[in-house]
C-alpha cells in the first residue's frame, strides 16, 4: 500500500484497535480535532471499548474509556448500528481470516455507508483492500503522516506521541 501524505479523508469507520491508538495520544487526537477528523464506529466496536468484560483492566484502560465516553458526546467518536446487509456481507463472512467481529463490522459498514476504513490491525487492512477500494482504507500512521505533512504537528512532537502511546 503506497502511502500519501498529502491526502487523508477526516471521516473514518474506525475499528477497535484503532480507536485506541487515535485516542492513547492527547497530542495525536488533538491535532486529528484540529484538522475536522471525525471518528465513526459500530456498535460492536463501542461494545469492545467500552463494554466488554475484562479479565484485568488497568488504570490507562479507564483513562481511555473515560476518554471515549466523552469524546461520544461531543459526537467525535459516533456510534452507528449496523443493519442486516451489513451482518449478511457474504464476501467479508467468507473471506474473514479469523478476523474479530469489531473488525468485520467496521469493514462491512465502511462498505456500504461509502467511507474510509482506518485499522491498524494487518488482516483487517488486508481484507478491507479486498472488498473494498484500496484506496478507501487508512491506518493511523497515515493519520501522524497526514498531520506532520499538514503541518498540525511539529517535528518535536513526534517523541511525545511516541511517548504517550507507550
Amino acid at each position: 500500500m503506497a502511502l500519501n501524505l498529502s491526502s487523508f479523508n477526516n471521516l473514518n469507520v474506525v475499528d477497535t484497535c484503532a480507536v485506541w491508538n487515535v485516542l492513547s495520544s492527547a497530542l495525536l487526537f488533538s491535532a486529528a480535532n484540529s484538522a475536522n477528523c471525525v471518528f465513526s464506529c459500530t456498535r460492536f466496536v463501542a461494545y469492545e471499548c467500552l463494554d466488554k468484560p475484562r479479565k484485568n483492566i488497568n488504570t490507562q484502560d479507564e483513562n481511555l474509556q473515560n476518554i471515549l465516553r466523552k469524546e461520544q458526546i461531543k459526537k467525535k467518536f459516533q456510534v452507528y448500528d449496523l443493519e442486516i446487509e451489513d451482518l449478511l456481507e457474504v464476501e467479508i463472512l467468507e473471506k474473514r481470516k479469523n478476523l474479530g467481529k469489531g473488525e468485520l463490522s467496521s469493514i462491512a459498514f465502511a462498505k456500504r455507508t461509502n467511507q474510509l476504513f482506518l485499522t491498524d490491525d494487518q488482516r483487517a487492512r488486508k481484507l478491507a483492500m479486498e472488498v473494498m477500494e484500496s484506496d478507501r482504507v487508512q491506518t493511523t500512521p497515515h493519520l501522524l503522516g497526514w498531520l506532520f505533512y499538514n503541518k498540525l504537528l511539529g517535528d518535536t512532537d513526534k517523541d511525545s506521541i511516541i511517548s504517550e502511546h507507550q
